[in-house]
């Protein structure tokens, strides 16, 4: 017989008991690792990176579980903190890397086409390519609205940004990519 699915309220009690923190962790991870894998793995795109970067955005989580006041869910209080770590990790990689931008799109192909754990199609890696060349905040929302499927009100609430700049955002990212996909 399948086991419910364990609710957030649940996964914190567990959690925030010394005895139960190392289950609760566990049940966090199961619930939530693979979404929030697959969100930075969007920003990062490549596999070895992006498991770097959750491993890190886990332990801050694991280090800092007292700190969460349930204001918002708990996948949106993670999301936030995998999002800030990626966005770090891409900062620091393009200060230590100083390639041209077609160099960076050639290495982008070429690490996706190489990427075992990568099996888009054709399109999916030139979409991939396209978002890399949007600025942060226009490919975060993006990946909110076209992967997550998330609507504006709860970007807004997540992301701390008006509906309207939301809204103007993804326009932009699309007709970028639209731009990239006619080039």
């Amino acid at each position: 017989m399948p086991q419910a699915k364990t609710s957030d309220e649940q996964i914190l009690g567990l959690m925030r008991n010394p005895k139960t923190l190392e289950r609760g962790f566990r049940l966090l991870m199961d619930a939530y690792q693979d979404r929030l894998y697959w969100q930075v793995r969007r920003l990062v795109t490549d596999h070895d990176d992006a498991n770097d970067v959750i491993q890190n955005a886990l332990v801050k989580v694991f280090r800092n579980i007292e700190q969460f006041e349930a204001k918002s869910g708990l996948y949106t209080w993670m999301y936030r903190i995998v999002t800030n770590e990626a966005i770090t990790f891409l900062k620091q990689r393009n200060r230590r890397s100083a390639t041209s931008i077609d160099d960076a799109n050639i290495n982008l192909a070429n690490r996706l086409h190489a990427d075992s754990f990568f099996d888009g199609d054709e399109a999916q890696i030139r979409l991939q390519q396209a978002l890399q060349t949007l600025p942060e905040r226009q490919k975060e929302v993006f990946n909110l609205r076209y992967y997550e499927e998330m609507s504006y009100e709860d970007m807004s609430k997540l992301l701390n940004i008006s509906v309207g700049s939301l809204k103007a955002s993804f326009h932009h990212a699309v007709k970028k990519v639209e731009q990239f996909f006619a080039e």
